[in-house]
């Protein structure tokens, strides 16, 4: 059974992509109010499920009329989205944030389920058993090189 956050997650991500153009506005009282939850649920969700890494940017407002702007970035090509990843993850990235985006890769079906997993057993923090924040600047090479050559492959 899911809980909560994966119910509003999966609630707004039907609805960006019901909207044609990947970006819906929503008001943080509302959808909290449909799904019978506190407000800070709301931005949990947010925060966690619509993050940079998966590849989306998120704009609000504060205030009576204000709103949270969820937006989905498009990219023209396979390349575009890795050069994009790789400014993305410089100078360190964080495990979490490094599965966010091989998720994403995932997603986008730049890469296998292999390769997903072969990925993030690469950069896990066990393999790297430095102290932060060298732990980081290595993933982001190590993620960085394999990314590279994704670029320069095709499946």
């Amino acid at each position: 059974m899911s809980n909560i956050t994966d119910i509003i997650e999966r609630y707004l991500k039907e609805h960006l992509k019901l909207n044609g153009d990947n970006m819906i506005e929503i008001k943080r009282n509302e959808i909290a109010e449909r799904f019978q939850c506190v407000p800070s649920q709301i931005n949990y969700v947010i925060n966690t499920r619509f993050t940079e890494e998966k590849g989306y940017v998120i704009e609000s407002k504060r205030g009576g009329g204000g709103y949270i702007r969820i937006i989905r970035v498009k990219h023209q090509d396979k390349s575009e989205l890795i050069n994009s990843i790789i400014e993305l993850i410089y100078p360190k990235v964080t495990q979490q944030a490094a599965l966010d985006i091989i998720e994403r890769l995932f997603e986008k079906k730049i890469i296998t389920k292999r390769e997903a997993k072969i990925m993030s057993h690469a950069i896990d923090r066990e393999v790297l058993a430095f102290d932060i924040p060298l732990r980081d600047e290595i993933r982001t090479r190590i993620l960085s090189a394999m990314l590279t050559s994704l670029k320069y492959t095709d499946k």
